[in-house]
């Protein structure tokens, strides 16, 4: 288990990077034949994400319940991304075939989406506290959320101040 840092802390990464969301969505149970495998075949791309860094896959987390799966994947670009969905001679290719002929035109027993986000260098803000390290904190530089740093990114929130103390008070006054 990650230890946890007590501090207020925020996260840097050089230049931009791209922000992909994906899952599942298992909308019929006793259908296992149709969701199961697309469960397996994400596991199996991120583990060869994992291996293969030169792919611009900088780490990822999951998270779940009984019904829905969502992986939040970071990459050092949308063009890393696109290349890496689109080969043939990666794991994401094959699945996505099989995936579509598995359900054929009856697509309402699991459903499948994805976002993605481009993330401009300085354009993005982050915020831990009593957290081990995790999300952009986890792929990039985590460190001490302090001076100017301490509302850098609330910055593209909050215009009223670049003072900490007025942030926190927002925070505090329910104003997120």
């Amino acid at each position: 288990m990650a230890k946890v840092i007590p501090n207020l802390m925020t996260a840097e990464i050089d230049g931009g990077f791209a922000v992909f969301l994906i899952g599942m969505r298992i909308n019929n149970f006793w259908k296992i034949h149709k969701w199961l495998p697309v469960f397996l075949a994400a596991r199996r791309v991120l583990r060869e994400l994992e291996a293969h860094r030169e792919s611009g896959f900088l780490g990822y987390f999951g998270a779940g319940n009984h019904r829905l799966f969502l992986a939040v994947q970071y990459l050092t670009s949308f063009d890393h991304l696109e290349s890496y969905a689109r080969s043939k001679d990666h794991q994401h290719w094959p699945a996505w075939v099989a995936f579509n002929q598995r359900m054929g035109r009856n697509r309402q027993d699991v459903g499948i989406w994805h976002e993605t986000y481009q993330v401009s260098a300085d354009q993005y803000e982050t915020l831990y506290s009593g957290m081990p390290p995790f999300g952009l904190g986890k792929v990039g530089r985590l460190i001490p959320a302090i001076g100017r740093r301490d509302s850098r990114g609330r910055i593209l929130i909050y215009r009223e101040s670049d003072e900490p103390a007025a942030v926190h008070n927002s925070i505090k006054q329910g104003r997120t």
